[in-house]
């Protein structure tokens, strides 16, 4: 973990909510709920509602609008049977309202019967349901409904629609929340209810007031585009009893929009305090401060360079130079464009570091990647990686590789070479985190496609130093500046835009398969085309052999009709023995042993194949000047940044690129609305905008960011990103004025926060 606290919980308010659920509500009960990954009394507390509809006692059904979920007590004025539905109209003397129940296929008649008894004309009930609209009227489709008697005592009605009328027949907001079809929110929010009388309308606040009292909430107002009121002014969140009670039992619409804010900044706050202290924490740490040497193999490395470097690449080398040569270790993230450069940043940062007698490692998340990238670093390197010593001002290194899958007489040497020194720079994979694995004084980690690591991953291999090493983190993914404030709070952030000169063009195109089925055929004779012209290609697959049942369904009403991806065994051997004949084809895949991934990748950047059959392994860090086409199939199988990242392998040379997205999907579906992003931009800071507002933050950065996926539960980046620059604030003052986080509830924030990561680390490892 990368904060020490002890393990007991300083606050009640904290002790509370770590009690196990079915201490509460009993064991079978509890059960249901992991589904929504719920396990603790806490966690069921903050489960917020997903909206809100009024209780029955204030609904008038000439208020309701489509859209709307609605409960209401009505009377029933007229029943009719049709063939294959029920159809109601009912009245609470405002109004009237239609409804329609389907009937159930196999029913034997006995379902008309039971609904007409139950519905009969005069009849009253308590109706809930989602608004909805039919040929200019309002209907409600399938509502849940409960029979009452006289005195609105609940005389018919099965035991989930009993438990539902409980709740709404009150006034205020009912809250709709999140279920499973075991667990239906009517039963969530009863058990919801019992949590809070559990935790008391007396639980105490674990944070400072003057904390929770510095939020501008009218400033969260005017960003919040989902209401249409303002606060007065001096309005404040709650504090956390009273905004427990205002989300789950609101008396309106702007309490349960303050209880929610306050539970958006306990989440917030939790997070960015663990950030701040981070930070704190790598500054008190000592490092031995790394500077190039004045006639080392930096300036060496500088002087054999063909092309002169961007101003980006200048300026964010200045910055880690600068990092390096603190006495405390650097903590940075180097985010950049597909083709910016930032290999060749890291390399500079990584040359330094043996200049001043210090080892460097480079960590990719997978063998592919590291292969690529100590072919890379040694011919970038020439004569310079011919050395045998680590002796600051020697102009020369060896560069090492190790992986999991080498064998074992490749490992020991390179064991050897790492552990004396004589390799300055070291290339690998997951396998250096083995305790097998012993530096003679590292100097440097720079950790590629960070995304792939989590917090704990990154401290793991730091350990293996005497002195903490320092730290550059790369990502390739752009990152919008909310996202890199809470996932990666605890690193400064530099950038590289500048595409360098020399990078072609690529143009890209999306062929819609089902709607132009012959443009897959002009795809196929581009290749050929491209290969004829001496030039080479990448056909990109979503998965390496057919699989059953991951088709999807056919748009279009084709309810039968599924369609399968293609796969790169098939294709392979479809295009080998088609409209690819007679070229130099090869498979490649994860599966494959890894001498026979490292020997296809190497003839392929060689020249020695056309065309190059792939999965995503060659989504990063693969670097042929060469290749000038991407056919990438199924392409909506695939995200926005992945689609970004995967056309960056084309057009690096002198000539330009052509990326062909090919979908079966239909045109109007948002699958085909992500790939028409694509094709209009190669700005991939615009392209992360846009995958981030498509999809959770936890799905565009990947699971292993300690707490970027389960620890944001409520909140959005883009949504709360006014909360989020507020409480990033407050959490850097309160660490100033706290630094050695003696406050127990802040304490117990990141406490819990570290715990849940620790907890992931060990699952993952």
């Amino acid at each position: 973990m990368a904060i020490r606290l002890t393990d007991m919980w300083q606050t009640e308010a904290f002790r509370g909510q770590a009690a196990r659920l079915e201490t509460v509500v009993g064991g079978r009960t509890a059960k249901l709920f992991e589904a929504l990954r719920v396990r603790t009394v806490g966690e069921a507390a903050r489960l917020v509602p997903r909206r809100y509809l009024l209780g029955a006692e204030d609904s008038q059904l000439s208020s309701l609008r489509v859209g709307e979920e609605a409960a209401f007590i009505a009377e029933v004025v007229s029943f009719k049977k049709f063939h294959n539905r029920l159809n109601a109209v009912v009245s609470d003397g405002t109004a009237r309202l239609d409804m329609t129940f389907f009937i159930p296929p196999r029913t034997h008649g006995w379902y008309p019967g039971f609904m007409e008894a139950r519905l009969r004309p005069g009849q009253r009930g308590l109706f809930v349901g989602k608004v909805g609209e039919f040929r200019g009227n309002l209907q409600l489709t399938h509502p849940d409904f409960v029979t009452l008697d006289d005195q609105g005592r609940i005389t018919a009605g099965s035991k989930k629609n009993v438990e539902m009328a409980e709740l709404a027949g009150r006034s205020g907001l009912i809250g709709i929340y999140p279920a499973t079809a075991k667990l239906r929110t009517w039963t969530v929010a009863s058990t919801i209810q019992l949590v809070l009388d559990h935790l008391g309308r007396d639980l105490p606040d674990p944070l400072p007031e003057d904390v929770v009292q510095g939020v501008d909430v009218r400033a969260l107002a005017r960003d919040d585009l989902s209401i249409d009121w303002e606060p007065p002014g001096g309005t404040a969140l709650p504090d956390l009893a009273t905004a427990f009670a205002w989300v789950h039992r609101p008396d309106t619409r702007k309490e349960a929009w303050l209880g929610k804010q306050r539970l958006l900044f306990d989440e917030a706050f939790g997070m960015l305090s663990t950030m701040a202290y981070r930070r704190r924490l790598a500054r008190a740490q000592s490092a031995t401060p790394r500077t190039p040497a004045p006639d080392g193999l930096l300036n060496a490395f500088d002087a054999r360079l063909p092309f002169e470097l961007t101003a980006g690449q200048r300026e964010v080398g200045a910055e880690i130079f600068a990092d390096l040569a603190r006495d405390h270790p650097m903590q940075r993230l180097l985010q950049g464009e597909v083709g910016s450069g930032k290999t060749l940043v890291a390399l500079r940062a990584m040359l330094s570091v043996i200049d001043s007698g210090g080892q460097a490692v480079l960590l990719a998340p997978t063998e592919v990647l590291a292969q690529q990238h100590h072919r890379t670093i040694v011919r970038q390197l020439g004569e310079l990686a011919e050395g045998a010593g680590l002796f600051g001002g020697e102009r020369a290194t060896s560069v090492a590789l190790f992986t999991g899958s080498m064998s074992a007489a490749a490992k020991r040497q390179a064991l050897l070479q790492i552990a004396s020194g004589e390799a300055g720079i070291v290339v690998g994979t997951h396998a250096l985190f083995s305790e097998q694995v012993t530096f003679a004084d590292l100097g440097l980690l720079v950790i590629d496609e960070q995304h792939r690591f989590g917090v704990e991953q990154r401290a793991a291999l730091t350990e293996k130093s005497p002195t903490k090493p320092h730290v550059l983190v790369m990502t390739a993914t752009p990152i919008p500046r909310t996202v890199a404030i809470t996932v990666f709070g605890d690193l400064e952030v530099s950038t590289l835009r500048e595409i360098p000169a020399g990078r072609s063009e690529v143009i890209t195109r999306v062929i819609a398969e089902r709607a132009t089925p012959r443009w897959v055929d002009a795809a196929w004779e581009r290749v050929v085309t491209e290969a004829a012209a001496g030039r080479q290609a990448f056909i990109v697959c979503p998965q390496i052999t057919a699989t059953d049942g991951n088709g999807v369904a056919a748009p279009g009403g084709e309810e039968d009709a599924i369609i399968e991806p293609r796969n790169v065994t098939d294709l392979h051997a479809e295009l080998v023995a088609g409209p690819l004949k007679g070229l130099r084809v090869a498979a490649l895949h994860g599966q494959l042993p890894p001498e026979e991934k490292e020997a296809i990748m190497r003839d392929f950047a060689a020249g020695e194949l056309d065309v190059l059959v792939s999965t995503t392994v060659i989504e990063v860090g693969v670097d042929v000047p060469n290749a000038t086409l991407m056919v990438i199939s199924d392409a909506d199988r695939f995200g926005i940044s992945q689609l970004h990242q995967l056309r960056g392998r084309i057009g690096r040379g002198a000539h330009p690129g052509l990326c062909l997205l090919l979908t079966k999907t239909g045109r109007d579906s948002l699958a085909a609305k992500r790939l028409l992003a694509v094709a209009q931009t190669r700005d991939g800071f615009d392209l992360a905008e846009a995958d981030l507002a498509q999809r959770r933050e936890g799905d565009v950065l990947g699971a292993a960011q300690a707490g970027a996926r389960s620890g944001l539960k409520l909140l959005r980046v883009l949504e709360h990103s006014e909360l989020i620059r507020q409480t990033r604030d407050l959490a850097e003052a309160w660490a100033d004025k706290d630094p050695g986080l003696t406050h127990p509830g802040v304490a117990d924030a990141v406490r819990q926060l570290e715990e849940q990561a620790a907890g992931e680390w060990l699952e993952r490892a």
